[in-house]
């Protein structure tokens, strides 16, 4: 029997990285593949994944076939799809000596009220246009957020502003800007009273769903609720712009208990991505 909530995410999973790539079939296997430069997406384009009507199909050959492509391009070999959309297939991706992150997924019900949550004194949360000043720090605040070592203290704003040059210098304000113009990604900072971003979080919205994605928070800023603040302000905008799937994935059960205080019930499926970095 069809579970309309993992139709729902499947269609979100084939559709929304079209808005940033071209596809090419493999058999029963899809590769998202950009044309041109433009905004880095986290799930692609560059991944790959079965096809609707091929999961049960693919084959090692397949995956052969896809990775010499993939490394054709010069983009990660990387593969994702829900467990139970292709049971078989992380069996063959291992096989072919990669490795298999889990990833599990949790929906915000349709009519569950997201809480109010209080803020620091002087934070605001705004959604940036592509023209906000703020704009490149906040691009830049998930390379600190998500490092392996990041600052902590001080010393984490200085290492922004150095990540803020960098990604105005290697083109991806430039590249992110169409996006938000277009519509196609939502951006939203938590901002100190100075416009410093201090925590940050987007979604890329397609087939009246969407995922919400690398919420990420200035080590000195942390424990102050902010990634929480940020992640319902998120769902609440995306609410108010007629989508009515909201889901996310998360790595760590303590992110997810933050979720869970906020609505968000686990989805009954399992996100499984290989040779890609994880999800925030």
């Amino acid at each position: 029997m069809s579970d309309p909530l993992h139709d729902r995410i499947q269609e979100y999973y084939a559709a929304v990285p079209l808005l940033f790539a071209a596809a090419e079939d493999f058999g029963p296997l899809r590769l998202f593949v950009r044309e041109e430069p433009g905004a880095p997406y986290y799930g692609g384009p560059g991944h790959a994944k079965p096809t609707r009507r091929g999961a049960a199909r693919v084959g090692a050959d397949d995956i052969a076939r896809v990775r010499a492509r993939q490394r054709e391009l010069g983009v990660p070999e990387a593969f994702e799809w829900l467990a139970d959309a292709a049971p078989a297939l992380r069996a063959l991706i291992e096989a072919a000596g990669l490795t298999v992150l889990e990833r599990p997924l949790m929906v915000l019900p349709a009519h569950r009220p997201l809480p109010a949550l209080p803020l620091p004194d002087g934070v605001t949360l705004r959604v940036l246009t592509a023209d906000d000043p703020a704009l490149p720090a906040a691009l830049a605040l998930p390379r600190l957020a998500f490092a392996q070592q990041p600052g902590t203290g001080p010393a984490d704003r200085a290492e922004l502003s150095r990540l803020t040059r960098e990604v105005t210098g290697d083109g991806t304000v430039a590249a992110v800007r169409p996006t938000l113009r277009a519509g196609h990604k939502t951006l939203l900072a938590a901002l100190a009273p100075d416009g410093v971003p201090l925590a940050v979080g987007h979604y890329h919205p397609a087939a009246g769903a969407t995922e919400i994605g690398g919420v990420g928070t200035l080590p000195s800023a942390r424990r102050q609720g902010l990634a929480a603040a940020v992640t319902a302000a998120l769902a609440a905008h995306a609410r108010e712009h007629d989508i009515d799937t909201v889901f996310l994935a998360y790595a760590q059960e303590s992110v997810a208990r933050i979720y869970a205080r906020l609505g968000f019930r686990p989805a009954g499926t399992t996100l499984l991505i290989a040779g890609q970095p994880a999800r925030s």
